[in-house]
């Protein structure tokens, strides 16, 4: 009955809210705007999504029903795990793919799965959110490089949907993939932070930085007060690490507190503690009260950081990609 239920949502909102005429208006609002419908959509109609259950399918046709009604021709890469109890547990990746000038590729990917019992407001409809606001706002931009967005499945059971999409891309794949950008819990922590590679593989966090000094956003990076983290790097606990194993520059951006706490990012808030993972914290009612205004706040940033930061990127001659502090 639910699923018949949200399918029928589905319907309604595919043709009276986002048809042709639907994602014009809805390109026209202001950045994080379209972000939290998104993830309004995901923690309240849907709910909990954990890897293998109907919650976890109704999103995953929701983002590949977006992506189309958004001029894109979206992509379900489906794919099996063994569960707790050796049973086979089933999810997908869903893709979808922004042509540019170049056939090298930015990827944006943010999870679309939560654990049990938990609307996924922050972990991650946020990181979804953004990803599915920037593909609208940059649909009709001539971008200098081939955008490739990503939602992954079954996240929270083991990296499970990141993993595989890296173990199927083929080393000239690989080769032409200039960076990842992981979008996860964005919503509620004190702080924005953007992390990325140590030394130069660290640009795209250093070209973000940039662009929010500009914007005038406050934008932080790990200040390395935790020895295991040096500073403007992070720990390999989100979809950014198979990326990162295969050799692929990555910025991962998210909400959190690296200063309190044990120092390594879990702790989120100084007055709630972490959010993510507890289904009393980590749904719509709970955030809209005790932290009214953020959820907006922080996906409007991210939205206009990101937006702007995907037209900033330049190939030279060789065809490898450098950051530019202006567009051309």
């Amino acid at each position: 009955m639910k699923k018949l239920l949200v399918y029928a949502l589905l319907a309604i909102w595919v043709f009276a809210g986002l048809g042709t005429q639907g994602v014009q208006a809805k390109g026209a609002q202001q950045y994080g705007e379209i972000s939290f419908d998104h993830v309004s959509y995901l923690a309240t109609e849907i709910g909990d999504r954990v890897a293998g259950t109907t919650g976890e399918e109704l999103a995953r046709d929701y983002i590949y029903q977006t992506f189309e009604q958004l001029g894109y021709q979206p992509e379900v890469q489906p794919f099996s795990f063994s569960g707790p109890n050796k049973n086979k547990i089933h999810s997908a990746n869903v893709t979808a793919v922004k042509p540019g000038r170049s056939k090298h590729e930015i990827i944006i990917g943010a999870h679309y799965d939560t654990v049990n019992r938990v609307e996924g407001v922050d972990d991650n409809g946020s990181g979804v959110g953004v990803m599915l606001e920037v593909a609208e706002k940059i649909q009709n931009i001539d971008t200098p490089y081939t955008i490739r967005f990503i939602a992954f499945g079954a996240e929270e059971t083991g990296l499970r949907g990141s993993n595989y999409y890296v173990s199927q891309m083929t080393k000239p794949e690989i080769n032409h993939t200039k960076a990842m950008i992981n979008l996860d819990s964005l919503a509620v922590g004190d702080m924005r932070y953007v992390h990325g590679n140590a030394g130069k593989k660290g640009w795209v966090r250093e070209l973000a930085l940039d662009i929010s000094n500009e914007l005038d956003i406050d934008l932080h990076v790990n200040p390395g007060l935790n020895p295991h983290y040096p500073k403007g790097t992070t720990g390999d606990w989100s979809d950014h690490a198979a990326f990162k194993e295969a050799g692929i520059p990555f910025t991962y951006f998210e909400s959190t507190n690296w200063e309190i706490g044990a120092q390594d990012g879990y702790t989120q808030t100084r007055e709630h503690g972490s959010i993510w993972h507890n289904p009393l914290k980590d749904n719509m009612a709970f955030i809209q009260s005790e932290f009214p205004g953020r959820m907006k706040e922080h996906l409007q940033s991210y939205s206009r950081i990101l937006t702007e930061l995907v037209q900033r990127v330049q190939p030279n001659s060789k065809g490898q990609y450098m950051p530019w502090l202006s567009k051309q």
